[in-house]
């Protein structure tokens, strides 16, 4: 069978494939932002793959994210997510944990194993906060995604330290929560220089953790995931 690998290992040479082959990341969050970066690693070689989350796909995942299909109505994502990363490179070594991520269970999650990268994109802000400070109190590698949701405008999204955003209201919120818990490190994130659209955001009170429901466009999370994705592969 032809080399699967071949096209990247054209563009990265061997010794890179190596160092992608060789490492490990953890990818919190498979809605429609972590789902996409984590298939975007998967294709690129990264050998050592761990998933997290709880949620099952529903009705509403379909206009996004990447698991969403009617024939996958019902199932947990990270489910649907190992057996298409399988299909896509059967050796990949996958840790999957269909499992909401609490407070208490982070430290123990990421003493796991050897993490070269710490992928976030979760979207509740409690387990969002947690992960980044313990991932930073360890001097481990992390990425974070900002919110995608009421924005549809793809070159407006950027790289920075959340301490540099704007215009996004979840990096306000992600920075007030840090400074509480006395975090003042640099963290790369994704967000977008786009104003949210006001129109796109409706309150909600009968869903658990969420405060509101942002309008979304197939391609805006999708792009969020592959920033996250070319971030870790670039320093692998």
């Amino acid at each position: 069978m032809e080399d699967w690998k071949q096209r990247t290992r054209l563009l990265l040479g061997d010794e890179k494939m190596e160092h992608l082959s060789d490492a490990r990341v953890l990818v919190v969050g498979l809605g429609g932002v972590g789902a996409y970066a984590a298939e975007m690693l998967c294709r690129a070689g990264v050998g050592h793959l761990t998933l997290v989350d709880a949620d099952t796909v529903q009705p509403t995942n379909l206009n996004r994210q990447l698991p969403a299909l009617h024939s996958t109505l019902g199932r947990p994502k990270a489910e649907v997510l190992a057996e298409r990363f399988r299909d896509i490179n059967p050796e990949v070594e996958l840790n999957v944990l269909p499992v909401f991520l609490k407070d208490e269970q982070i430290p123990e999650l990421l003493d796991t194993n050897r993490f070269d990268f710490v992928v976030d994109a979760i979207d509740t802000l409690a387990p969002k906060c947690h992960l980044i400070a313990e991932a930073l109190r360890r001097r481990l590698k992390i990425v974070s995604s900002m919110g995608a949701g009421a924005k549809s405008d793809i070159t407006q999204i950027r790289f920075a330290d959340i301490w540099d955003t704007y215009h996004c209201g979840l990096s306000k919120a992600v920075r007030k929560r840090l400074q509480k818990m006395g975090i003042r490190h640099k963290l790369p994130v994704v967000f977008s220089t786009e104003q949210a659209d006001p129109h796109a955001v409706l309150l909600t009170e009968d869903e658990t953790n969420k405060k509101s429901t942002c309008g979304t466009v197939s391609y805006m999370p999708a792009v969020f995931g592959c920033y996250l994705a070319e971030y870790v592969i670039k320093r692998l």
